[in-house]
């Protein structure tokens, strides 16, 4: 476990990710019912840009700074207010020194009756993680392997709600393993939204998921794709993915809003380009 997301907090896989994430929370509040959001690699929750290890790959700076400093058209400032908004609301003196993970950027957007679940299995993080949810009665914070959390905690008792799973693609089997977990998951509960984060560097391991998916007999599939330029095995990250099952009827459109104008403040070369295609029919 020597994957800490301090060192990549607030980059492209980031911008991907909590865009996204944001998109479904506005989605699921539309109507009164309460929902719970499980995320099974939660991290620390709140991310300083001025530590020791943001300041040692600066990887922000490519990602979420340059969405900062960027003119946003109204269209998609519109769509992006829901996560910026947070970013602000943390930053009150207009300098970017904190980042919300996906716990605080979750908490941050949650209603009263909303509930938010985090398992973390790196000891240290689990910690810190813990301790900034420590009283919040909306919040359930458990030092665990995320894979064997979707065992355990799906379905909700609220039966509605989504799960977000950001593995550290640090062992060769992380697909496998996301694959498997996701259908075991989707068995137990198939009304679900499932929001699957990957960096795009094994186009194979991609591909065998997703006809796992359609094998497995899951429907509804959206793949949505950023990258800033060419990437692969053996280069730095220059792209990343989410594959959305059982996503929200609005968010493709959204997407094919939003992404164009991403890819064209973050690219950083050739091969840039976004994506968004149905995987698999409902």
């Amino acid at each position: 476990m020597n994957y800490r997301h301090a060192y990549h907090a607030g980059n492209i896989g980031d911008v991907l990710k909590h865009v996204v994430l944001a998109r479904l929370i506005v989605y699921f509040q539309r109507k009164d019912k309460a929902f719970r959001i499980l995320d099974t690699h939660a991290g620390i929750g709140l991310y300083d840009l001025t530590s020791e290890e943001t300041l040692k790959t600066g990887e922000w700076r490519q990602g979420i700074g340059k969405v900062l400093d960027a003119e946003i058209p109204d269209q998609v400032a519109a769509l992006l207010s829901p996560w910026l908004d947070v970013i602000h609301d943390l930053n009150p003196d207009g300098a970017l020194k904190r980042y919300p993970g996906s716990p605080a950027l979750a908490r941050h957007l949650m209603r009263p009756n909303d509930r938010l679940t985090l398992t973390e299995l790196h000891s240290a993080d689990f910690e810190t993680l813990s301790k900034a949810f420590e009283g919040d009665h909306q919040v359930k914070a458990i030092h665990l392997d995320g894979w064997l959390a979707m065992g355990s905690f799906l379905p909700p008792k609220e039966k509605r709600g989504m799960v977000l799973i950001d593995p550290a693609f640090e062992v060769p089997d992380e697909f496998e393993r996301m694959t498997r977990a996701v259908v075991k998951g989707w068995k137990k509960w198939s009304s679900g939204t499932y929001a699957l984060w990957y960096p795009m560097k094994d186009a194979r391991s991609i591909r065998r998921m997703h006809e796992a998916f359609e094998e497995a007999g899951l429907r509804d599939v959206l793949t949505l794709e950023l990258n800033v330029g060419k990437s692969g095995p053996d280069t730095r990250m220059l792209g990343s993915g989410l594959t959305v099952i059982n996503p929200p009827y609005t968010l493709a459109e959204e997407m094919r809003t939003v992404l164009p104008w991403l890819c064209g403040i973050l690219h950083q070369g050739a091969g840039a380009g976004w994506d968004v295609s149905q995987r698999i029919e409902e």
